[in-house]
């Protein structure tokens, strides 16, 4: 049954015009649809994308631990968190933070919940503050020698950077990993 009243079907001309009129429709709704998806928001770039590290260094060692400092920065509209890191140079790589203790004496311990960089932002690794620590170091770390830094952001994204190792005699803060404490160089 239809919906268009009999005498406009009879009509060669009432048939053509509602075959136009038919057609432009259609066209219409598929120019519709395909501009929506052409307009759809594009992806956010993956954070590791959007991360860069400059002026980076780690502090140059002979064993056991050391330190990696540097820029953070984030080019994209979003916050994006640090969660990970991890270097050939050494067995593991923590995101740590420097706190007074009760006494007022500075403490790093790992910092939970990583880094948050802000969208345009930067956040400075520095020594007495936020650093990437290198646990249990595979080989010294000489001054002048350079090491990779793979850093891992929420998202599972990362980026890959080189760090200079250098000398630096400050950083005397004490290591709390729990509740043993022992002096370090980060």
């Amino acid at each position: 049954m239809s919906v268009f009243p009999r005498t406009h079907l009879r009509s060669p001309r009432a048939a053509r015009r509602l075959g136009a009129a038919t057609a432009l429709s259609v066209l219409a709704v598929f120019a519709t649809a395909c501009s929506d998806s052409e307009q759809a928001p594009a992806t956010p770039a993956a954070a590791g994308d959007r991360v860069t590290m400059s002026d980076q260094w780690i502090k140059a060692a002979d064993s056991g631990m050391s330190a990696a400092f540097g820029n953070l920065r984030n080019t994209g509209d979003a916050p994006v968190t640090l969660v990970a890191a991890t270097s050939p140079a050494s067995d593991r790589v923590e995101i740590h933070e420097v706190v007074p203790d009760s006494t007022g004496a500075k403490t790093m311990r790992p910092k939970a919940g990583g880094i948050t960089i802000p969208a345009h932002g930067e956040v400075t690794l520095k020594p007495g503050a936020e650093h990437l620590m290198f646990m249990d170091l595979k080989q010294p770390l000489r001054t002048g020698s350079e090491t990779s830094l793979t850093l891992t952001f929420a998202d599972g994204s990362s980026t890959v950077v080189t760090a200079q190792v250098r000398d630096f005699a400050g950083g005397k803060e004490n290591y709390a990993p729990g509740t043993e404490n022992s002096s370090h160089g980060g």
